[in-house]
């Protein structure tokens, strides 16, 4: 046992936290809350420029650091900039008295660095608030020590294309009114024969510059549809979804393919959604004009992915053939508790029932974000708390276990 009553092993697993403000009384004030919380390692510092000589030191870098921003001599926002240049590895909860908005935009910029950003309180920190975020570090979910991903190029993933290593994981849509499952989005994952697993936002990027995209999502389009038609075999009517890269809206026999491997595997076009991810803005519109509008006419269910982000945006629901709207997790998860993402949430959901859309609502990752839907006009839903993306073969079993849990959810 500790000094405190702990053992060993639960005091390991305890974060190590630094707390950062310039205001004396403040800082006591939350180095005691977090001790009377039951945290065991917590220490303080008054000064930006003091705090990074420490975690200079060996074993010097917290696990967590709470962040005031307004501090003399080195305020949060340029303390958080020289993280970056010593590597840290740990999280960040920012803790003004700013605006929702400021906080909003610093908590953006923290993310923007690539450090872990657990969220942000408001002053005077409230226990209940505060146990909540720290709820979110985990001790496996350090990453000191891991180094810098690795980099695949376009050979590599062509013999991935060539070798069959691409396969897909599926994540289940549902209907918030009743929890019903209707669909699913597959995802594509790469069995590396020498690094395992790697995940897309490390090769779909490559595939899109290397002009390897269209035969990734050919084979990814095959894979899935001949999957729908398994699960429509078992029992399991689901609308299959896959993923477009607007790469792949370049050449008008596209539209040809996605029709002749519906066909050949035995679906029709209304049991297919095709969600278009613009990861690059589309200088040329005639081409995707004229796929999507020619697939809308055979009556495949065209959706704008990620709504809200990147170059996705009113001027493509205007110009394009959508008739659903994925609204990005960014303004989903934390909408309940958050004004200006509910006030784009709002916006977005609005957005779609004028234009008669479907709406669907990525990253409902709690409890909260499903309640918080549920008392919204959103159609359909995604996102860890009703299920992670899984194997095919684990999704009827899935959908029994969520057909038992939603019950209760509903009611």
């Amino acid at each position: 046992m500790n000094g405190s009553g702990q053992t060993q092993a639960e005091s390991e697993a305890q974060p190590r936290i630094l707390v950062l403000d310039d205001e004396p009384f403040m800082l006591k004030l939350i180095v005691r809350t977090l001790t009377n919380m039951g945290f065991s390692q917590v220490g303080g510092c008054d000064s930006g420029v003091r705090a990074l000589e420490d975690i200079r030191q060996p074993e010097g870098s917290p696990d967590v650091i709470l962040c005031d921003l307004n501090m003399p001599e080195m305020d949060g926002l340029a303390f958080i900039r020289n993280l970056v240049d010593l590597d840290f590895a740990g999280s960040v909860v920012l803790v003004s008295g700013e605006d929702e908005r400021m906080l909003q935009s610093a908590e953006a910029l923290v993310r923007a660095h690539g450090i872990a950003m657990l969220g942000h309180l408001r002053k005077p920190v409230q226990p209940a608030e505060l146990t909540t975020l720290l709820k979110g570090w985990r001790a496996d979910g350090r990453q000191r020590g891991k180094g810098p991903r690795k980099v695949y190029d376009a050979a590599e993933l062509e013999a991935a294309l060539v070798h069959d290593q691409i396969f897909l994981h599926y994540q289940p849509k549902v209907v918030v009114a009743s929890g019903e499952v209707v669909g699913v989005e597959a995802l594509a994952r790469w069995q590396h024969p020498h690094d395992g697993l790697i995940m897309p936002d490390q090769f779909i990027g490559v595939a899109e510059e290397s002009g390897l995209i269209d035969t990734l999502t050919r084979q990814i389009v095959t894979k899935a549809l001949g999957q729908g038609r398994l699960w429509r075999d078992s029992g399991l009517p689901l609308k299959v979804a896959v993923n477009l890269s607007t790469d792949n809206l370049v050449s008008v026999g596209f539209a040809d393919f996605i029709s002749r491997e519906t066909a050949q595997a035995g679906l029709t076009p209304r049991d297919v959604v095709l969600e278009v991810t613009e990861s690059r803005l589309i200088k040329d519109l005639r081409a995707p004009l004229e796929i999507l509008a020619r697939l809308r006419m055979k009556r495949f269910h065209i959706s704008i992915d990620d709504f809200g982000t990147g170059h996705s945006s009113l001027t493509q629901l205007r110009d394009l053939p959508f008739d659903e709207l994925k609204i990005d997790r960014g303004f989903v998860h934390g909408a309940w508790n958050n004004d200006t993402k509910r006030v784009i949430y709002d916006a977005s959901c609005r957005i779609a029932r004028e234009l008669k859309m479907e709406v669907v609502a990525e990253g409902v990752e709690t409890q909260e974000d499903w309640q918080f839907l549920r008392k919204t006009a959103c159609g359909l839903a995604q996102g860890y708390y009703i299920a992670k993306p899984m194997p095919a073969l684990h999704l009827p079993a899935w959908v029994e276990s969520w057909r038992s849990r939603v019950t209760s959810d509903i009611d």
